[in-house]
């Protein structure tokens, strides 16, 4: 069977969705794999890394593909430009790509979204949330020490002592914990807040200083935190202001799979901030941890400068790539026997990461997303 790798067309989208030293893995596994020039040039991966590999390199590489491999979800045209029943595997953020879902059901093709694989043990390797995030977390604190107008360690020196910055981060899951630990490297002072019971030993764990707001924990299914009542969120706020206030510079990664990122910082907090103060949230994108945050943009807030993240794993696309193509390749090798891929619904990871199959959408608020959109038009025939 025939993989391809196409090469990523949303803008900068720097990353690839299969790294020159995982080719081998899909040919020892029988399938020959295929790549759309330049797909790795961003990435720092060239043409003829993957052509030393074995991959064979074709501005046709999708053209009768029996799997696409990509990042960020494919076009409806590589969609279509695939063989019947052909695999699509992405990321693949379905309430934002409605138009996508319905080419693959109605080609009669299968698209598996790497946001939905269960967290599982088994399924670790191929986890590409918890990997991106890695990537995230640590370039949300390089983002924080280079735009901090001061030095993040403690320096004694003859001309004087300066003290180490106080760095603080909200949300302390993957990309938190990799945040909290790059910020201690680089010799700051740490504080952290999460909303979830384990989040305290994990945060001392990589040694920084847990907040304590003496509220009750959301833990939610997965690891994950659950969604705030309002009244929750509003006390949460408040608690949390003097702790910003207070830092040089604030890191926010608190997420809810599914719905939009929970408001944990106000204007009025970041406002009360000393001048000079850096803030960036990496939620920015999904709605932002901080108010008045503008995803991709930097603004300025009383004396803050407020940095919003935008596809962050993709600021570091070499990295970034090697392991999100491990993630991918574990998840195709998992499905692969004797040269093809074989869909095995009974194995929970198949099944949880798939949203189409065989012109039906398996994935239950996917299709709920689908017919209410399509109710009001069929009501009007």
């Amino acid at each position: 069977m025939r993989v391809a790798v196409v090469k990523e067309a949303r803008p900068a989208e720097r990353r690839v969705a299969l790294v020159p030293q995982n080719v081998s893995r899909l040919t020892k596994a029988g399938l020959t794999v295929h790549v759309e020039p330049g797909a790795g040039a961003a990435a720092g991966f060239p043409d003829e890394a993957f052509a030393e590999q074995g991959a064979e390199v074709s501005p046709d590489a999708v053209d009768g593909a029996d799997v696409l491999l990509a990042v960020q979800p494919p076009t409806v045209d590589q969609v279509n430009r695939l063989a019947p029943g052909g695999l699509i595997i992405s990321f693949l953020p379905t309430a934002q790509e409605l138009e996508l879902i319905r080419a693959v059901r109605d080609g009669g093709r299968t698209a598996m979204a790497m946001e939905l694989i269960p967290r599982i043990s088994r399924a670790q390797s191929m986890d590409a949330l918890s990997s991106q995030a890695l990537v995230a977390g640590y370039r949300c604190a390089i983002v924080a020490a280079e735009r901090l107008p001061r030095f993040f360690p403690m320096s004694i020196t003859a001309a004087g002592n300066v003290p180490p910055a106080s760095v603080l981060v909200i949300g302390a899951g993957v990309a938190g914990l990799q945040a909290i630990a790059t910020a201690r490297r680089l010799g700051a002072v740490v504080k952290a807040y999460d909303v979830r019971t384990a989040a305290a030993e994990e945060v001392r764990s990589v040694g920084a200083e847990f907040i304590d707001l003496d509220l009750p924990p959301l833990d939610g299914a997965a690891g994950y935190a659950r969604e705030m009542s309002e009244e929750r969120g509003r006390i949460q706020r408040e608690r949390l202001a003097p702790h910003v206030a207070a830092a040089d510079a604030v890191i926010t990664t608190a997420s809810v799979p599914g719905r939009p990122a929970p408001m944990v910082v106000t204007r009025e907090a970041v406002a009360a901030m000393r001048h000079g103060s850096v803030v960036v949230d990496l939620a920015a994108e999904q709605g932002g941890n901080v108010e008045g945050s503008v995803p991709g943009q930097e603004v300025t807030i009383g004396g803050a400068l407020v940095w919003g993240g935008q596809n962050v794993p993709s600021q570091m696309p070499g990295q970034a790539s090697q392991l999100y193509a491990n993630n991918v390749t574990n998840l195709l090798v998992l499905m692969t026997s004797d040269g093809a891929v074989q869909l095995d619904f009974d194995d929970e990871i198949v099944a949880g990461c798939c949203v189409v199959h065989a012109g039906e959408v398996r994935h239950q608020p996917t299709r709920d997303l689908l017919a209410s959109v399509q109710a009001p038009a069929q009501e009007e025939v």
